[in-house]
């Protein structure tokens, strides 16, 4: 029987070499400073690389420096990420900047430690930062890069557990090579979005670490790695109410608090409401010239799972508009508003045209 294989500084060899030769072109690599570095983690939280390039781009145009985000108003910060989901993180930027400005004389600090404790910023980030940036020898532990290494090393222990993670980090810390772990923890990451995949299809046949992972030689690579199944989404009911006069739309701010914080939207109803029921609803405070049924919906969060009905209702006010009503270009130029709103927003712009 064949004994499984794998060493340390081969693997990195191997790593390292295909690294060089596969890296992808990214505008954050091309010149990675700290603060371009930073905005690229934080956007590539559980989003695609391909999403995030225009973002990256945007966003550094409208804030170019740590002091330019720290002093942004919130609804031109909100307004550049709309789209891009996760609304917290760019929430959590702007603290993290003006923690900076106070703290840190205007600059991302250069350690894991001090990184760790500014806002948004964990431990998968803190590696990242500052092994790209500042070329600190310390891991960056994110999904892909326990993935494969769940794989390389088969490892039967639930990644979804902070102590997973945990281990993972100290474990990884020892491959490091200390003259380039910026190169050695992105190309960890390459690996794990090209080719080591997530589910039951990794790439093995094309894999530069292939002879030294022991997944891949022993045949359990496409069962791992282990991972605990995520609680049931609890449903929530909306329905959703564009309310247009002439040339302009209703838009409402949600609460300072919880999902979707402080971001504009449609009028909403949190239960299913009829043709109807809207309509009486409406018809003391307005005369209602047309309602029109629009698409049904469904929008994604981490724990909640919205299911929507939608209406256009066309108004005639009674009496003086009351409440935040913006024309259509106020709402391209200004008004930022979430992608679980997207089907509604797409309705409004059609219903302008015509």
């Amino acid at each position: 029987m064949k004994t499984l294989q794998h060493n340390k500084e081969q693997f990195v060899e191997a790593l390292l070499a295909w690294y060089d030769e596969n890296a992808r072109i990214l505008p954050w690599r091309s010149l990675p400073t700290p603060y371009r570095v930073w905005v690229s983690e934080i956007m590539l939280q559980q989003t695609r690389v391909e999403a995030v390039k225009p973002y990256f781009e945007r966003f550094m145009q409208a804030f170019p420096t740590l002091s330019s985000l720290a002093e942004a108003k919130d609804d031109e910060l909100v307004k550049v990420w709309e789209g891009l989901g996760y609304y917290r993180r760019v929430s959590n930027m702007k603290k993290c900047a003006q923690q900076c400005m106070e703290h840190f004389h205007g600059e991302l600090p250069s350690t894991y430690e001090e990184l760790l404790t500014l806002a948004g910023i964990g431990s998968y980030t803190a590696g990242a930062i500052a092994s790209i940036a500042f070329r600190q020898p310390v891991a960056a532990v994110d999904g892909n890069v326990l993935r494969v290494f769940s794989r390389i090393l088969i490892s039967k222990d639930d990644i979804s557990k902070e102590a997973t993670k945990k281990k993972f980090h100290e474990l990884i810390n020892e491959y490091i090579p200390k003259d380039r772990p910026d190169a050695f923890n992105q190309a960890l990451m390459e690996i794990g979005a090209m080719i080591c995949v997530p589910n039951s299809a990794p790439r093995c046949n094309i894999c530069p670490l292939a002879a030294h992972c022991l997944g891949y030689q022993s045949g359990e690579a496409h069962a791992l790695p282990i991972k605990s199944g995520k609680k049931k989404r609890r449903i929530e009911e909306k329905t959703v109410v564009v309310m247009v006069c002439e040339d302009q739309c209703y838009l409402q701010k949600r609460p300072e608090q919880g999902l979707l914080a402080n971001l504009y939207e449609f009028y909403m109803f949190h239960q299913f409401l009829s043709k109807a029921e809207v309509e009486k609803h409406f018809q003391e405070q307005y005369e209602i010239v047309q309602t029109l049924s629009l698409l049904d919906a469904k929008h994604i969060f981490s724990h909640v799972e919205w299911h929507m009905k939608g209406f256009l209702i066309e108004i005639k006010p009674k009496d003086q508009l009351t409440g935040l009503w913006v024309k259509k270009q106020e709402l391209k130029d200004t008004y930022a508003l979430p992608s679980a709103y997207k089907v509604y927003k797409e309705a409004l712009d059609i219903y302008w045209r015509r």
